[in-house]
């Protein structure tokens, strides 16, 4: 058998090299739908306040916002002004690292 000649090889790696490209563009492709599903994403609105409860549901503590010491999501509500106001009044503790209760106009 003759070994293919000089244009013959050229052409084959012609062929590989398109076959090369196309899988990086499907590569970029994919990565640019990414990007763009990333950015639709948006996170959900910080709240004023929050409102901390216990494993039983007591109500514990009252939070601003973003406070990081707000608990997780499944233990925590997020409060109206009135709603912070009337758990502070009821004697819900505020968060000694946030202050609600200053923000509130609760304490000065």
């Amino acid at each position: 058998m003759s070994e293919p000649s000089r244009l013959d090889q050229l052409h084959f790696l012609r062929r590989y090299l398109l076959q090369q490209v196309a899988k990086v563009d499907e590569w970029i492709e994919k990565e640019e739908e990414r990007k763009a599903a990333e950015g639709r994403r948006t996170p959900p609105p910080v709240p004023d306040w929050v409102l901390e409860h216990s494993l039983t549901g007591t109500p514990v503590t009252v939070h601003v916002g973003g406070c990081g010491l707000g608990g997780t999501q499944a233990r925590t509500k997020a409060l109206t002004r009135d709603e912070a106001l009337r758990a502070l009044g009821e004697g819900v503790e505020a968060c000694g690292i946030c202050r609600p209760d200053v923000d509130l106009g609760w304490l000065e």
